[in-house]
């Protein structure tokens, strides 16, 4: 069966394949809004989702990706202090406006405007990860390798103390 991909998620395609990237989009019956239903319909642990957690820096109103296990919760002021942003949490109506994506199918790639991305550092210890695609029911597998490459992100440690 070679169903057509959604415009969201045939745009995350197209963004791999010119940027010479060999993952390819799927979208899966069951949805892959959360991290933890994305590892159910993968069928993957949870921490090898890359989940896209999109914020607003307060000075510049500008969107900040943090690409994050699907394992951890990120730990706002540890970013914050590691980076000197100022971070809050985006609405759904940023995002859209600003990614170009909606919550639930953020992908680590293919947004309307190039995006400081902050990457977890645990996502090394996997051969491959799953990110979301465009939307809540598209994912990709790549391999961890290439997410530095894929986003042009840096590596920060997200996580408090506890």
């Amino acid at each position: 069966m070679n169903k057509q991909l959604p415009d969201s998620a045939k745009r995350v395609q197209d963004f791999l394949i010119e940027n010479g990237f060999s993952c390819t989009v799927k979208e899966l019956p069951d949805s892959t809004r959360t991290a933890e239903e994305a590892a159910k319909a993968i069928g993957c642990t949870i921490a090898q989702i890359a989940k896209s957690l999109i914020f607003i820096d307060k000075v510049s109103n500008l969107p900040i990706l943090v690409i994050a296990s699907g394992a951890h919760q990120v730990d706002i002021r540890k970013i914050e202090r590691a980076t000197g942003l100022q971070l809050v949490k985006a609405d759904a109506k940023f995002v859209k406006e600003k990614v170009g994506f909606a919550i639930g199918g953020v992908p680590p790639v293919g947004h309307c405007q190039k995006i400081r991305t902050l990457l977890d550092p645990t996502l090394k210890s996997y051969e491959w990860i799953w990110a979301a695609a465009g939307t809540p029911f598209a994912v990709f597998q790549l391999s961890s390798s290439e997410i530095q490459k894929m986003t042009s992100g840096e590596f920060v440690d997200l996580y408090g103390e506890n």
